[in-house]
């Protein structure tokens, strides 16, 4: 899967989490991310980040993406 995909795909995720705290969101993407994203999906998304690919991620999916 394309990069740049990814890194939409992620951000809608950020968008529509309803949380109280920004802590909460965090764990509630890194959730979404566990049950619902394959292994190969978030992988592919740490090496962008790595690689300095993931231009315009959310802040909120980089933290989540430490939880997972």
């Amino acid at each position: 899967m394309k990069t740049e995909d990814l890194v939409h795909m992620a951000n809608q995720i950020a968008a529509n989490i309803q949380a109280d705290t920004e802590e909460a969101a965090v764990m509630a993407i890194a959730d979404h991310l566990r049950k619902f994203w394959e292994p190969r999906m978030r992988r592919d998304l740490r090496t962008a980040i790595t690689a300095g690919e993931a231009a315009g991620l959310s802040g909120l999916v980089m933290r989540a993406l430490d939880q997972v």
